[in-house]
């Protein structure tokens, strides 16, 4: 999994690539922790994520308690039907904000 961070005035991107599963959430995660370090909103493109686990779900929980404990913000763009559907099936969908 790759991750590329872009910073604009109002808000911190980051790209995620490939899989988010169990060995690479917790780099997801210390991502999205350290982003809301700089700053309060936070921008996921999920364009080129193939698969989200259990653990991937459990990483992008902790962002959005974060998020929320900050006064902020954590939303999803261009997440892939397939991994709509993890989002969908497990709930995700109605706690994460995906646009």
């Amino acid at each position: 999994m790759n991750i590329t961070e872009t910073r604009t005035e109002e808000s911190i991107q980051l790209k995620v690539e490939g899989r988010v599963d169990t060995t690479t959430s917790p780099q997801l995660q210390n991502a999205i922790l350290q982003a809301f370090q700089k700053g309060s909103k936070l921008i996921l493109d999920f364009t080129e994520v193939e698969y989200v686990s259990s653990a991937g779900l459990r990483a992008l929980l902790i962002g959005q308690k974060t998020a929320n404990s900050k006064g902020g913000s954590m939303t999803l763009t261009n997440v892939p039907q397939a991994v709509m559907q993890v989002f969908q099936m497990s709930g995700f969908s109605g706690i994460l904000t995906i646009e």
